[in-house]
C-alpha cells in the first residue's frame, strides 16, 4: 500500500553564506590542482565531507601542519586562532582563507576587547572550531561556557565584556546576560550571533506548523543544528533528526501525512533532496 506521504523542502534551510564560500572555494582548487588540504571538516555534515573527500579533499589536523610545507590549505568557515598563521608562514604553507566574514568580524572585536585588557566571558560550546579560534584572540584567556550553570562556582570578576559564538541561541545569549545583571556583575554585552542563524528561527517556525510531521536533516556536530532542531521541536513537537535518508522508514509515517523536510546551516540541499526522493517511494 502506497502512503502517498505530501513532501515538500523548506527552501531557506540549507548552507549559510559562510559554508557555501568555503565549498566553492575548495571545489575550485579541486577542479584544478585535483587535491587540497583542509584544517578539519569543512562543514559539521558528513555526508557533504564525504562527497568532497571523494573529489580530492584532505582532511587534516592542527598538528599536521608542522609535517606540511609548500602546500595549499584551506581555512573553513569556522575561522582559526593566530598561532595557525604562524605556523603556516614558518612552513611555507598557502592558507586558503575561506573564514566565514561574521566570524572574521567577531575574532576582530574580541582582540580588541583583549587588548584594551576587558576580561572576557565567551558563550559557546567546549572545543567547537570556532570557539577555538575565538579564545586565540585572547592568548587563550577568555573564559568559555556553554551554559549559565558553569559560572555557579566560578570566580569571576566584577566587571566583564560577553561575546558569542555565533551560532548560539539569541535567546538564550539574552536570558544569560540578564541572569548575570541580576547577579550584580558589570556586563558589557555583545550580541554577535549570526542574523543568518536566528532568522531561521522565526522562518522554522512558521514553516514547521504546516505539517504533520517534520524530518530535521543535519550532522550530529553541527551546534546550529542542535539549536534548529529543538526550534522545530517547539513548533511542531512532531519533529525527528535524522543525519541521513537510511534512518528513516516507512513506520514512522501515517498515509497522506504532510511532511516538512527542514536542515541546519551545514545541511546541503542535495541530501534534503535525496530524503524527500526516499519518502516519495514509500
Amino acid at each position: 500500500m502506497a502512503y502517498n506521504l505530501q513532501v515538500k523542502i523548506d527552501q531557506d534551510s540549507g548552507f549559510c553564506f559562510g559554508v557555501v564560500y568555503a565549498i566553492d572555494m575548495a571545489e575550485e582548487i579541486l577542479d584544478e590542482d585535483g587535491y587540497l588540504y583542509c584544517l578539519g571538516d569543512i562543514v559539521h555534515n558528513d555526508e557533504e565531507v564525504a562527497r568532497l573527500k571523494a573529489k580530492g579533499l584532505r582532511i587534516i589536523k592542527h598538528e599536521d601542519l608542522e609535517s606540511l610545507s609548500n602546500e595549499k590549505v584551506l581555512i573553513r568557515a569556522h575561522g582559526e586562532a593566530p598561532e595557525t598563521y604562524k605556523v603556516a608562514l614558518e612552513k611555507n604553507i598557502t592558507l586558503i582563507d575561506a573564514s566565514c566574514p561574521v566570524v572574521l568580524k567577531l575574532q576582530n572585536r574580541i582582540k580588541n576587547s583583549h587588548d584594551a585588557e576587558e576580561k572576557i566571558l565567551i558563550f559557546g560550546k567546549h572545543g567547537h572550531a570556532e570557539v577555538i579560534g575565538l579564545q586565540g584572540q585572547t592568548n587563550n584567556e577568555a573564559l568559555v561556557f556553554q551554559d549559565i550553570s558553569e559560572l555557579d562556582h566560578a570566580e569571576l570578576p566584577s566587571k566583564f565584556t560577553l561575546y558569542s559564538q555565533t551560532t548560539k541561541s539569541t535567546d538564550k545569549f539574552y536570558q544569560i546576560k540578564a541572569e548575570l545583571l541580576s547577579r550584580g556583575y558589570e556586563v558589557k554585552a555583545n550580541d554577535t550571533i549570526c542574523r543568518q542563524v536566528s532568522n531561521r528561527y522565526d522562518d522554522l517556525a512558521k514553516f514547521v506548523k504546516n505539517f504533520d510531521k517534520i524530518v530535521f536533516v543535519s550532522g550530529k556536530k553541527s551546534s546550529n543544528g542542535k539549536v534548529l532542531y529543538e526550534v522545530c521541536k517547539q513548533h511542531n513537537p512532531e519533529t525527528m533528526f535524522i543525519s541521513q535518508p537510511e534512518e528513516l522508514n516507512i513506520s514512522m509515517f501515517n498515509p497522506g501525512d504532510r511532511v516538512g523536510i527542514c536542515g541546519a546551516t551545514s545541511t546541503p540541499m542535495w541530501l534534503m533532496q535525496n530524503v524527500k526522493t526516499l519518502l516519495e517511494t514509500f
